[in-house]
């Protein structure tokens, strides 16, 4: 079947309904997949690597209302120069408006993919609850990243089409990387890292991934393990804010800075640390983690995970089999956690084997695929 996949983020864009959209449409059949995408930077380069075709375009006006006509425009001529079946829409809202207007003119039938995000747009009020309700009322089928995200949507909206559940996976070259002892131990050397118990921590820097939180458990930690540092990779609004806190309690020379990196960059940091920590929470918005890849990537690495208790962060990680869940708000909680997996080793191994084996059996996109 012709499928036109919809999306706003795509690599090589970093972030996670870009990775997620890529692997999905890796695993299908690329004869018959069209990507339609926004403008980016290196975009043609990675575009020509893939064997399937993209259409990268400006999808919106700047001045003209609804800005999203363009990208109706855009969509509905690729479609029909295309003999597109199916459509796939990431983002709702708004290419959701989209879809919904060419299966109106076009007959073609369209497939909503929810990441949880788009939950949250759609409650900021009541006019873009009721456009959101009646685009997923319309769809063939509704995908959601997990049992939490189906919780959410069937709480505001009733009478929906069947529901699929697809949980966002590392990616197979994730899942197959392999690093020497040399790179690795060469690694942690440019971070000062040897000898240290390595803390990491791989996200976008805003408020609900629990940063700041960790600072004083970090405290507390180092005066049971000294040697104990704390490497964070990611960048966000939130980096000034956390900087300022950790120069405030003169953790500086313990803690390692790096930016985003794509996935398969951050896999070598994985190895050179002990233990995976983010402290997952409800926002003060009132936004919580739908799931959670970043777990899943450190268990596909053997790392123990702590997480905070929020959403589907529960799903992503197994409480007391691949991980810890904890309150994010208990900086006591979280830092016997922390100082309990990285004294008792073999304890943390066996949880870092036990996600290995996790992700390799339930979590790879070729098994989440055959629900689709």
């Amino acid at each position: 079947m012709k499928t036109l996949i919809v999306t706003l983020e795509y690599p090589p864009t970093i972030g996670g309904i870009a990775s997620y959209t890529y692997n999905f449409t890796k695993h299908l059949d690329p004869a018959d997949t069209i990507i339609f995408a926004p403008l980016a930077k290196e975009s043609k380069n990675f575009d020509t690597s893939n064997a399937w075709k993209t259409y990268r375009r400006n999808p919106f006006f700047w001045i003209i209302w609804p800005y999203w006509l363009k990208a109706l425009w855009q969509i509905w001529r690729i479609a029909k120069k295309e003999k597109i079946e199916v459509i796939h829409v990431h983002h709702v809202l708004p290419m959701g408006y989209v879809a919904e207007i060419i299966k109106k003119w076009l007959k073609i039938p369209y497939i909503l993919f929810l990441h949880g995000s788009d939950l949250r747009f759609a409650r900021k009020n009541r006019f873009k609850l009721s456009n959101f309700r009646r685009v997923c009322k319309k769809a063939e089928s509704i995908v959601v990243n997990s049992d939490f995200c189906r919780r959410q949507l069937e709480s505001i909206t009733e009478k929906l089409p069947p529901i699929k559940i697809i949980h966002p996976c590392p990616s197979d070259e994730f899942i197959n990387a392999s690093y020497s002892q040399t790179e690795i131990d060469k690694l942690k050397s440019e971070l000062a890292l040897n000898g240290k118990k390595v803390i990491i921590s791989v996200s976008r820097l805003v408020e609900r991934k629990g940063h700041a939180l960790f600072v004083p458990a970090f405290v507390k930690i180092l005066k049971n393990i000294p040697n104990a540092v704390w490497l964070i990779i990611g960048d966000g609004p939130e980096k000034n804010n956390i900087a300022n806190f950790i120069k405030k309690n003169n953790l500086q020379s313990v803690i390692r800075f790096l930016p985003s990196l794509p996935p398969l960059e951050v896999i070598k940091y994985y190895h050179c640390a002990d233990l995976f920590l983010l402290l997952t929470h409800q926002d003060k918005d009132g936004v919580e983690e739908a799931w959670g890849i970043v777990f899943l990537e450190a268990a596909a690495c053997g790392l123990p995970v702590i997480a905070g208790r929020s959403g589907g962060v529960e799903e992503a990680v197994q409480n007391l089999v691949t991980g810890i869940v904890v309150d994010a708000h208990n900086a006591d909680l979280v830092a016997t956690t922390t100082v309990e997996l990285l004294k008792n080793s073999e304890y943390a191994r066996q949880m870092g084997q036990a996600g290995k084996e996790r992700v390799g059996d339930e979590f790879t996109w070729a098994n989440q695929m055959k629900s689709l």
